[in-house]
């Protein structure tokens, strides 16, 4: 069974990656750099990243036997030019694995914010928004932009 949930996963994974690369198309107009998240947000994403993503994915984020890393230089290289918006739609839709509506949105949110805290982007003074159309105004990048 646990074969079945991942040869699933690695589909839908690659699909929602597809997927994705389109929806980068659209414009950005922020960065993670830019404080797009607040700290209490992400510290409310670590309670149910925990329970819910952490069997898989790690404590630290560093990835299962099955499971990419959320954290570091991997998932940098995955997800580095792509949206926070692309990084949302693939938890949005397919985490956790088997059972995607277990979480509502606003945790996932929330995880995500964790995500970005982990990775140690700056917060700032308001949540990540809640809408993935507003999700995708803003670039992941792995180097902080000169402006």
């Amino acid at each position: 069974m646990k074969l079945k949930l991942a040869v699933v996963a690695i589909i839908a994974a690659a699909a929602i990656g597809a997927f994705s690369l389109k929806l980068h198309a659209q414009g950005t107009t922020s960065s993670v750099w830019d404080g797009v998240y607040t700290q209490a947000q992400a510290d409310r994403g670590q309670a149910p990243y925990n329970s819910e993503c952490g069997s898989c994915h790690g404590g630290q984020l560093e990835g299962g036997e099955m499971s990419p890393p959320l954290a570091g230089g991997e998932f940098m290289s995955n997800y580095n030019g792509l949206s926070v918006g692309d990084l949302f739609e693939r938890i949005r839709t397919g985490m956790p694995p088997g059972t995607p509506n277990k979480l509502s949105r606003e945790m996932k949110v929330d995880i995500v914010a964790y995500m970005l805290s982990f990775n140690k982007f700056p917060p700032g003074d308001k949540d990540l928004p809640q809408l993935t159309a507003m999700m995708n105004t803003i670039k992941i990048e792995t180097e902080k932009p000169a402006k």
